[in-house]
């Protein structure tokens, strides 16, 4: 270790400043998509199996659900523009935004060069926690998802039922084409339920058990058409280990509701309307003729 400076105090006093202030981000109206929920009507269920994902179709103006129905369980959860599938989430511009861990009235925003919010929390049943004595909390954008690529590097085996194989195989079921055509547009997720944190020593990455119990949910409005993919991971509520057949998993339910008076929220003086993708031009500095 190289010798302490004598103003080591001072440089590491210097307060932090937040990097994307995000006073001039447009809030969703919350109260909004509270009177559009009272009218809504459930017109899809679908249960997740333990260890395994599946696809759901949300239209603009629909709320969809994932709620832990038998035990504890968290959920890996992917989502694309259904018109464009070059368009999907987001996650490290999501934590750039909002924070590590996601609740409600926070949004879920797209990759470039669209960046825009495509998901709206509006529900959390699990917003009490908060941040607990270690500096965990739920519904985290930092880890990456279980992936069988980590797997073989760090124990030399394959494991196929991990979270990207199971997204994997969740939007080529959904788009009817092979796994080796549409695995680049499987991405970082929305860890749904994990409880994670970052140790104070080592700065590492750690889960603990999650706090979730049958009939806690987190909600969203669907700011645009969406296909969404959902893996019960693995790693069941995360408590002992992160992705094997040892943990105790659970399936997760995805509920779709719908209301007649979605169509109204399109009219000019509504208080919502769908995202309009990112201004920015895409010259990046380079004169457009070249």
């Amino acid at each position: 270790m190289t010798n302490t400076p004598k103003d080591s105090h001072d440089r590491r006093s210097v307060p932090p400043v937040i990097c994307y202030p995000t006073n001039m981000l447009t809030k969703p109206n919350l109260g909004l998509y509270g009177e559009l929920r009272k009218n809504a009507k459930k017109i899809t269920e679908i249960i997740v199996p333990p260890r395994d994902a599946t696809h759901f179709l949300v239209k603009a103006g629909q709320f969809f659900r994932i709620t832990s129905i038998e035990g504890p369980q968290v959920g890996d959860l992917n989502l694309w523009n259904s018109q464009n599938l070059t368009e999907f989430f987001y996650s490290g511009k999501t934590r750039a935004l909002h924070g590590s861990h996601l609740t409600k009235g926070n949004q879920l925003w797209s990759c470039f060069p669209y960046l825009r919010p495509i998901a709206t929390i509006v529900e959390d049943t699990l917003e009490w926690y908060g941040i607990d004595d270690f500096g965990a909390s739920v519904h985290d954008v930092i880890g990456t998802r279980c992936d069988p690529y980590t797997q073989k590097l760090l124990t030399k085996k394959n494991y196929h039922y991990c979270c990207h194989s199971n997204l994997c195989r969740a939007l080529s079921h959904a788009t009817n084409q092979p796994i080796t055509k549409i695995e680049n547009l499987v991405h970082d997720v929305l860890n749904v339920f994990m409880c994670t944190g970052f140790t104070r020593d080592t700065g590492q990455y750690f889960m603990k058990a999650s706090p979730v119990r049958p009939g806690d949910y987190l909600e969203f409005f669907a700011e645009i058409d969406l296909i969404g993919a959902l893996s019960a991971c693995p790693g069941g509520d995360c408590s002992k280990t992160h992705s094997s057949n040892l943990a105790m998993c659970f399936p997760l339910m995805v509920e779709i509701f719908t209301t007649k008076k979605v169509s109204l929220i399109n009219e000019s003086n509504a208080q919502w309307a769908a995202p309009q993708i990112s201004e920015y031009d895409q010259t990046h500095g380079q004169k457009k003729n070249q």
